[in-house]
């Protein structure tokens, strides 16, 4: 049976080989920043614009199952598209267009999680940022261990200028203020 990060290295040559702009996200990028807990599914930002969104789902509907019916209107409505691998694991890519994801996508690094199985992982800010504006509990819980396990290397100006517009764009402030009250903890 193959592992997440292999079939997340078989997403990432089909990305390349299409020449598109990505990184991981999520459950992966936790296991290289955060303290790691068991991830079921492979989680993707790709970097498709506003307009052009058709032409990425249509070529990922080629290759890859999806996992609900009607799964292109589901991803241009809610900007996912929702696939799972040929052995049936959930792969969630989200369609990114934002200046931050952008910004994201070009900042992310390789790293080896398995000998030969180096993947593109967002960076540690990019990961917080990302979890802060999803905003859920176990997002919270996430971002704590990506702040103990970085001790001290976390560019948190960099997280705060960030996020401040996305929080805003939600009308959340409450993510800030949570996020300020981890990096005091």
């Amino acid at each position: 049976m193959k592992t997440l990060f292999q079939i997340a290295a078989e997403l990432q040559g089909f990305f390349e080989k299409e020449n598109w702009k990505f990184c991981f996200i999520g459950g992966i990028s936790l296991q290289r920043w955060g303290e790691p807990r068991v991830t079921i599914d492979v989680d993707v930002t790709l970097l498709t614009g506003f307009g052009t969104e058709k032409e990425f789902i249509n070529s990922l509907l080629a290759a890859y199952p999806s996992r609900i019916p009607d799964a292109a209107a589901f991803a241009e409505e809610n900007r996912v598209l929702l696939l799972k691998s040929a052995s049936g694991v959930a792969i969630d890519i989200a369609l990114a267009a934002l200046p931050f994801e952008e910004e994201a996508c070009s900042r992310a690094t390789r790293f080896e999680f398995l000998p030969g199985v180096n993947l593109l992982t967002c960076s540690a800010e990019d990961l917080v940022i990302m979890k802060a504006f999803a905003n859920r509990p176990r997002d919270w819980s996430d971002i704590k261990g990506v702040i103990t396990r970085q001790q001290g290397k976390l560019d948190k100006a960099y997280i705060l200028e960030r996020l401040t517009p996305l929080a805003e764009i939600k009308s959340a402030p409450e993510i800030l203020q949570n996020l300020k009250d981890l990096f005091r903890a």
